[in-house]
């Protein structure tokens, strides 16, 4: 089995088993909180720690969704409009995703995603920094009811017509996304965490968010 087909296998026994962290168990990551500093592979497979990417200066880190959403295609359109912005305000710009670094590396050629793309196939990050999965509301507000309750013949369907694609139903359909500014002194800056799958941040925010952590 590839590791596409891997992916697409998990995201069908998620859909079945259905969104697991819906609620924090302790006070979740907060500004002025030192930031997880991890280890993840790199679209290129290179192990990279977290803190070399504020090292230097802030960071923004991007935790996407699964790579087969389409508001992970509309992210990454943002993200090329709003890029130059970060990097002029002085930033390191990330992503984190949850597929393997081949998957990643094709993923970040295919949508012009000029930053490293990390791989967090696990959610360990996702967990570290207190991203919660959302419900199927939050998930599949515009979608027929089927998918609000979470239809098995449903998610079948939808997985089966996506195989294939370029939004192929891959990893965890309901990890919610998030965005964090972490300073050069490795604190959070910045933590947003979306409330629904297209709840983008206003980049004046993030860039504010970055000027400050570099004062």
């Amino acid at each position: 089995m590839s590791t596409l087909q891997q992916a697409e296998q998990k995201w069908l026994d998620a859909w079945h088993q259905g969104p697991l962290r819906l609620r924090w168990d302790r006070i979740p990551l907060q500004i002025g909180d030192s930031a997880p500093d991890l280890e993840l592979a790199d679209h290129t497979g290179q192990l990279v720690r977290l803190s070399t990417f504020w090292t230097d200066g802030p960071a923004v880190l991007l935790f996407w969704r699964h790579f087969g959403c389409s508001c992970g295609l509309d992210r990454a359109a943002r993200l090329e409009a709003e890029y130059s912005k970060y990097i002029d305000a002085g930033a390191s710009v990330v992503v984190i995703g949850q597929a393997d670094p081949d998957r990643s590396a094709e993923y970040r050629e295919r949508n012009r995603i000029v930053c490293p793309i990390l791989s967090d196939p696990e959610r360990i990050a996702y967990r570290a920094f207190d991203l919660l999965d959302g419900t199927p509301s939050q998930i599949l507000f515009d979608a027929p009811d089927s998918f609000l309750r979470r239809d098995a013949a449903a998610g079948e369907q939808l997985a089966a017509a996506r195989h294939g694609t370029e939004i192929a139903s891959v990893d965890s359909p309901w990890q919610l996304p998030g965005e964090f500014v972490i300073s050069s002194d490795g604190k959070v800056q910045l933590a947003y965490r979306y409330q629904y799958c297209e709840d983008w941040p206003d980049p004046r925010v993030i860039t504010a968010a970055i000027r400050f952590g570099g004062i």
